[in-house]
């Protein structure tokens, strides 16, 4: 495909490196490699710098908010993607599903991504850690009073809890972690539990939740550890550090099997025409020092052990992750969506 006939196709392409027009087919250029990205440019952009200044290869980026999955299928082979980067199990799980993944084996992303946060087969390898916490107020809630994601769904918490939509990506998964400690019906029974609970109906990302504990809508709230950071360093609304400051991070089940943390993590596509410059890619966002750019742009954790922390995200304490593998927990998101609607859990 010409690039012109590429841009006659309609396809609106985001530049964050060099031109941003892939060519598609056979005659793609060597030494380019053409991403996707649910992730927004001004987290991408200091790292496809940082990776063409070291190696040389150009990267085309696409910025896609929505649609991915279904642009891909649309593509099929034609694809000019390389690969995927996404954030959640969830939409990295869908993409492979959905066959639009093929496996990598690499011995650089076998040493720098544990186990658990990449698929067995190498379709998919999380790159940057969130955990989902609980936040948790300062006046209205004493130190031990919440410790764990049981306590969310105990009578004594009858009103005081907020969280977005249970249909959300994020919750999703968190119950499909459930799903995976005590079964389904513990997972129902859990769901059950938080429903009666709720101080309000699901609504709103989980900045609102944090916002509704500020305001006194609720006591505790589910939501990424990242927004902590988000809220707390945000000059354009200065608001968001006055519900920053009134809740505590609380990361449940740090004395059973520890605190349910999701990725954003990257896969190469099946029909990838520079696949040993896509999997470079990921090798490289993998190592020391995109590991370090890259989880400090959005307030997360590096993969990759022994990556120093941002300050900030440091200061929140070191926990215990949950250890069961993201692609077993995964596999249970269907069975945790079901359990949303047969607890009318959003209702």
């Amino acid at each position: 495909m010409t690039c012109k006939s590429f841009l006659e196709r309609g396809f609106l392409v985001s530049a964050v490196l060099g031109a941003a027009v892939f060519a598609a087919g056979p005659s793609a250029m060597a030494e380019e490699v053409n991403l996707y990205s649910s992730r927004q440019p001004f987290l991408m952009k200091p790292l496809l710098q940082a990776y063409t200044k070291e190696t040389g290869v150009k990267v085309n980026m696409v910025y896609l908010k929505k649609g991915m999955l279904e642009r891909l299928k649309s593509e099929g082979r034609n694809s000019p993607a390389d690969l995927i980067l996404v954030s959640d199990i969830g939409n990295l799980h869908n993409h492979d599903k959905a066959g639009l993944l093929q496996p990598v084996s690499s011995a650089t992303l076998s040493a720098n991504i544990p186990p658990q946060y990449r698929h067995p087969d190498g379709n998919w390898f999380g790159l940057t850690v969130r955990a989902r916490v609980i936040f948790a107020s300062k006046t209205r809630v004493k130190p031990g009073e919440v410790t764990s994601y049981e306590d969310l769904a105990d009578p004594r918490m009858k009103g005081r809890v907020c969280t977005r939509s249970g249909k959300h990506v994020y919750n999703v998964s968190l119950l499909a972690s459930i799903v995976v400690a005590k079964g389904a019906e513990g997972a129902k029974e859990w769901a059950k539990g938080v429903k009666a609970n709720l101080a309000r109906k699901p609504q709103g990302n989980d900045r609102a939740q944090v916002k509704a504990v500020y305001e006194g809508e609720c006591d505790v709230a589910v939501g990424n550890t990242y927004y902590m950071g988000k809220m707390a360093t945000n000059e354009k609304d200065p608001v968001q550090k006055k519900w920053a400051k009134s809740v505590n991070i609380v990361f449940p089940n740090q004395s059973g099997r520890g605190t349910h943390v999701n990725v954003s993590g990257a896969g190469i596509t099946k029909s990838a025409k520079n696949k040993a410059d896509a999997v470079r890619l990921i090798e490289f966002l993998s190592g020391d020092t995109a590991q370090k750019i890259y989880a400090e742009a959005n307030f997360e954790y590096p993969v990759k052990a022994g990556v120093p922390l941002h300050p900030m995200v440091a200061s929140w304490g070191e926990f215990k992750a949950d250890k069961a593998y993201l692609s077993k927990i995964a596999s249970e998101r269907t069975t945790a969506t079901k359990l949303v609607d047969l607890v009318a859990f959003n209702n």
